[in-house]
């Protein structure tokens, strides 16, 4: 087996939701091998509702044709969770981790990658919570109005290697949250770092912070990872 002291660190840029899944499943199948090590895959998706394992059909509000019209494609998916929306402005992560080399318990693992994307925010001065029987990151509520989600976690473990992940919201289109009911949630307000802050920093910005914090909450070193068969971009 390879060592697991590092994580290799893939960017592959902007792909379709098809072309993420396939990079994922390449990640996949070298790690449950042995062949490769683990790796932490983040990108930026086009724009994509996404259902996954626990998601209604009445919980996207729109029909074909409305989708069609605005460019964005509707995929079913393998991970845990609902409904939700991946487009541009999102850093969407896809760890490939061992569990079996970890800590076999999946929801110390939500919970760890909970703590990464509250860590992220943190760093640019917003403060994210978790609640209670929910998975994901919100905004408390403020003056501004109630809590808002500001990133949502749906994962999946086959013999006991993760993939899918979590979706941060950096400058994404918030419009589009309007066309389904996100992760199931009724009535649930969804932001975006931009929005909070009042101003768009730089996505790669938010990246570095985020590797950094999954660095330390994983207890692991980020290594530049080796071209995959699959991807469009070396990382």
């Amino acid at each position: 087996m390879l060592p697991a002291d590092f994580v290799e660190i893939i960017r592959p840029g902007r792909l379709s939701y098809p072309e993420g899944l396939t990079l994922q499943e390449e990640l996949v199948r070298g790690v449950q091998s042995g062949l490769r090590p683990e790796a932490l895959l983040l990108l930026e998706h086009e724009a994509v509702i996404t259902l996954g394992r626990g998601a209604r059909p009445e919980h996207v509000l729109c029909g074909a044709a409305e989708l069609a019209a605005r460019g964005i494609a509707l995929h079913e998916s393998a991970r845990g969770g609902d409904v939700t929306y991946h487009g541009p402005g999102q850093i969407v992560g896809y760890p490939v981790l061992d569990l079996s080399r970890r800590q076999r318990d999946l929801h110390a693992y939500i919970r760890m990658l909970e703590e990464t994307l509250i860590q992220t925010v943190q760093e640019l001065g917003i403060r994210a919570i978790r609640r209670s029987g929910m998975t994901g990151v919100w905004v408390p509520a403020d003056g501004e109005g109630p809590s808002r989600k500001i990133a949502a976690i749906g994962v999946r473990v086959q013999r006991w290697v993760t993939s899918h992940g979590f979706a941060l919201n950096v400058d994404v289109d918030l419009e589009a949250f309007r066309l389904i009911v996100p992760c199931g949630l009724h009535g649930e307000a969804v932001t975006s770092i931009a929005r909070e802050k009042g101003q768009v920093p730089p996505i790669e910005e938010v990246q570095t912070l985020l590797e950094q914090s999954f660095e330390e909450v994983f207890q692991t070193r980020l290594r530049p990872g080796d071209t995959v068969p699959g991807s469009r971009n070396p990382p």
